[in-house]
This record gives structure tokens, C-alpha cells and sequence, in this order.
């Protein structure tokens, strides 16, 4: 058995896109458009992990998508610094939800609500500024 990739339905292919591959750097391996049934497949992937794949799922007739997080789960990143990411991040307009106070863990949010969990590699980065005097902002 070998992991393929995690579904995600999206209302907005472009905001979600903008929100994957532009602020937090997945890149577009395929997409596939099915006039029939009239949707769009996009598979991503972290840079360098191609296995690991997010399936973006748009139905050109629209979705009714309710709150994404607590029945869905989360995805899960390792990042190579956790306070960098998430600056890069918010300087992108994406809310902190859980900062990452510990030097290890934080948590963002799609524009279709779903979590995800942003992990530093390796040993935890020590406790910085402004992270360390952060609250949490909404659910993660």
C-alpha cells in the first residue's frame, strides 16, 4: 500500500492556488479538466516531495463546503524555520491561528478553512519574539 494524496474541496480554484502555491510554496504537478463532469483536479506538492500530493477538487458549479478543520483533519508540512514561514506567511495576508510559541509547531488556515499544521524539522527553534507573546487567532 503507498500513500497517494489528501482531497481538499476548494470554492476558489485561483484564491486557493494564490494560497498553496504562491504563500506557502506547494507547487502544481498536474491538473486535469473534465468538461463532462465539469471539474477541475489539481494535484500539488511540496517542493522536492512529489510522493506527498494534495488533491484540490473544484466543481465549476459550485460546492457548498461547510467548516473544513475538525471534520476533516488537518495536512501536516515540515518547514526548514518555522518563525520564517510564518512571517513569510503573514506578510502574505494568511492569519496565525497558532503561532509557533514553542519553536516547533503553528497552524494556518486555507481560504476554505481547512488546518494546517506547520512542523520545524528537526529540533525546535528557541522561543522568539513576536511568536512567544502571540495568541491564538480563531480554531486550528
Amino acid at each position: 500500500m503507498k500513500y497517494l494524496h489528501t482531497m481538499v474541496r476548494v470554492n476558489d480554484i485561483d484564491a486557493s492556488l494564490d494560497f498553496y502555491c504562491n504563500k506557502l510554496g506547494l507547487r502544481e504537478l498536474r491538473r486535469y479538466d473534465n468538461e463532462q463532469g465539469r471539474f477541475t483536479l489539481v494535484f500539488l506538492a511540496a517542493p522536492g516531495d512529489d510522493e506527498a500530493q494534495i488533491e484540490l477538487t473544484y466543481n465549476w458549479d459550485g460546492d457548498t463546503l461547510g467548516e473544513g478543520s475538525r471534520n476533516f483533519g488537518h495536512l501536516a508540512y515540515a518547514v526548514d524555520d518555522i518563525y520564517t514561514t510564518c512571517q513569510q506567511l503573514q506578510d502574505g495576508g494568511v492569519t496565525i491561528s497558532r503561532p509557533p510559541r514553542d519553536g516547533r509547531m503553528a497552524f494556518i488556515r486555507s481560504p476554505d478553512n481547512i488546518s494546517i499544521e506547520l512542523l520545524q524539522s528537526g529540533d525546535a527553534l528557541p522561543p522568539q519574539e513576536p511568536w512567544v507573546s502571540m495568541e491564538n487567532t480563531g480554531d486550528w
